[in-house]
């Protein structure tokens, strides 16, 4: 019995403070326009919907097409050339696995030795946080004992994404002023165009995390000796392996002091043409010296390659952008696209043989943007469908014009403060999250025709006898404990979603999330926005003839304006305008008024629905 009464109490505490809120909006309703003026202003600047915001800033949501729903994951990478699968994996990968299980928050390793390089994949907690786990490996790796793994071999950890991070891919192509592809540009030319100024020029954009080079030859110096003359000058292989590194390297010294000025002493040893490589000395026998030349033949090649980029059946030079974790997918690869426009002009070119000239362009070929505007776009126009059908339903079944403004506007202000929460907590929007708003707005929908029409009885049933405002207060005081009930009832069903782990609970969560919010938002919005707004709305007014007279005249000339732009809508102002100026003159009630205005409101929003829903199909629209 004392829980129960304990319980009610603090039921009654909270439904005051809730009347007392209410109360204070419906008597100072600038503080209910400035709220709506900000939660509108704020989920525009927020909105993943590619909207032209103005004089607003634009900071929307992250966006992507789908939920990226794979672990927790880094990976350790570790070149060996030319050693065995079984050598790599002896003497790099177990070695390195069994090193790295020590970490904190591991839940498994999973290695791949192939050949050449080991692959090692940690995986971690769900509840790791991203770059901590990879500070704990950087801080493994750089703590392993000396002769753990063999001399020269350094693991490197992967890329800061994940595995939804590759978003842009492209090749390189030689095209003339018109767009045509005129070749020109052999595999090894665009592979170093690729390695030396395109991957650096594109690594520089905002929310990159790596441009990996795929495809082509990638230019080497390459030594081909011959066996005989080196058994003849008795040299090994490996006295020519030392003679090429210390060919390649400068070295310092002190300075001199000539005539009060002081010069720098040091050798210039940096290979910079072939001829530098063959004239390295190996060894020197009867003060004759021995040069790579003298047993060998040196030249550019290409090096040994494990893979190859083919685009329609022919070999191509391209590279691959990664997007770091936790950034912008779309806002990543338009930074990439400005970095593309801005290094093109920059990227080489020659004159065929046929006087063409062909310029090396920059062609993508896999462009995630597309997928993300087509997955959003889709949403876009289906929560603008279920809107317009919504208030059609609400026009006719309410039979109230004011009262269908209200309950209709309810529903983009609710979707906008979603953004805005989504924002806030770092929930991306994709088709599942956005998915979840379109499942909420039945129920939204519910709170305000509640509401809306519980004030409406209770205007009917006033005779004079009290103000607007404290009509409005006691119909939405009666109701404001029932609704905060029903939708406290729906928004705890949804918590056991939000105790999902791995790839259910990062699939699931977001829609959970955006129904939860926009269920609150349409809480907020119908208890402390739409009650100030009704008071207005429902006011007796004893508007003067001329007053009248010039808004219904504006409306008139906005629909005639809006025609002459090509906007078919402007016949519905036209007709708003016509209805009004009939009224004043005490040609139709004022029943007959709403009733006719009802009918305009129910035809425009069927024409749209026609015109942009076309659910039987384009030819019968």
């Amino acid at each position: 019995a004392y829980n129960v009464k304990h319980t009610y109490c603090n039921y009654l505490i909270i439904n005051n403070m809730l009347n007392k809120s209410i109360k204070f909006l419906i008597e100072n309703k600038l503080v209910a326009v400035l709220l709506l003026v900000l939660f509108v202003g704020w989920g525009v600047v927020n909105s993943p919907f590619d909207w032209n915001t103005g004089i607003l800033p634009s900071d929307p949501v992250a966006v992507d097409a789908i939920p990226d729903i794979g672990e927790n994951q880094q990976i350790v990478y570790t070149k060996w050339d030319g050693r065995s699968p079984q050598d790599i994996e002896d003497q790099i990968t177990y070695p390195l696995t069994t090193s790295l299980l020590g970490i904190p928050g591991v839940r498994t390793i999973r290695s791949s030795s192939m050949f050449g390089f080991s692959a090692i994949y940690i995986i971690f907690e769900e509840d790791i946080e991203f770059y901590w786990s990879r500070s704990r490996i950087l801080e493994k790796l750089n703590s392993l004992p000396s002769g753990l793994l063999p001399s020269g071999v350094n693991p490197s950890l992967g890329p800061d994404a994940t595995g939804l991070g590759q978003i842009f891919w492209y090749t390189l192509e030689g095209r003339d002023e018109n767009g045509n592809v005129t070749g020109g540009w052999d595999l090894n030319e665009l592979r170093s165009i690729q390695d030396f100024y395109v991957k650096y020029a594109l690594s520089g954009a905002s929310g990159v995390s790596e441009v990996s080079s795929v495809g082509g030859f990638v230019q080497e110096y390459q030594i081909d000796v011959d066996p005989e003359l080196m058994r003849q000058y008795n040299i090994s292989l490996g006295d020519v392996v030392k003679a090429t590194k210390h060919s390649n390297r400068d070295i310092g010294a002190q300075t001199l002091e000539i005539n009060n000025a002081e010069y720098l002493v040091r050798g210039l040893g940096y290979v910079e043409t072939i001829e530098d490589i063959e004239n390295a000395v190996v060894t020197s026998e009867n003060y004759t010296s021995i040069r790579i030349k003298d047993i060998a033949k040196v030249n550019l090649g290409p090096k040994t390659r494990r893979g190859i980029l083919d685009k329609e059946g022919a070999e191509v030079v391209g590279g691959v952008v990664v997007a770091r974790y936790g950034a912008n997918p779309l806002e990543v690869i338009n930074n990439v696209k400005g970095q593309i426009k801005e290094i093109s002009a920059g990227l080489p070119s020659k004159e065929l043989s046929d006087g063409r000239t062909s310029q090396v362009t920059i062609v993508p070929f896999y462009d995630r943007t597309e997928l993300i505007q087509e997955t959003i776009g889709t949403l876009n126009e289906a929560l603008t469908m279920e809107i317009l059908i919504t208030v059609l339903v609400i026009i006719i079944m309410v039979f109230n014009l004011r009262a269908s403004i209200l309950i209709s506007g309810l529903l983009p202000v609710a979707v906008l403060m979603v953004f805005i929460s989504m924002k806030l907590f770092g929930v991306p929007a994709n088709i599942v999250a956005l998915s979840g708003i379109a499942i909420a707005i039945g129920t939204m929908v519910d709170v305000g025709v509640i509401l809306s029409e519980n004030i409406i009885r209770h205007l009917e049933e006033d005779e004079g006898k009290l103000s607007i405002n404290e009509i409005v207060y006691n119909s939405t005081a009666e109701v404001s404990g029932a609704i905060l009930t029903a939708v406290l009832t729906t928004i705890i069903s949804f918590i056991p979603v939000f105790t999902m782990i791995g790839a259910e609970g990062k699939l699931f969560r977001p829609l959970a999330f955006t129904k939860t919010m926009a269920l609150t938002a349409s809480l907020v919005v119908a208890l402390f926005l739409i009650p100030p707004f009704a008071a207005v709305f429902f006011k007796k007014r004893n508007v003067k003839s001329v007053a009248g007279y010039i808004i219904s005249a504006i409306i008139v000339v906005l629909g005639i304006a809006a025609l002459l732009f090509g906007y078919v809508l402007g016949l519905a102002l036209i007709a708003f305008g016509i209805t009004g100026i009939l009224l004043l003159k005490k040609k139709i009630s004022p029943k007959r008024s709403n009733l006719i205005n009802i009918i305009i409101s129910v035809t425009t929003i069927v024409y749209l629905l026609a015109e942009y829903w076309r659910p039987l199909g384009l030819e019968r629209s």
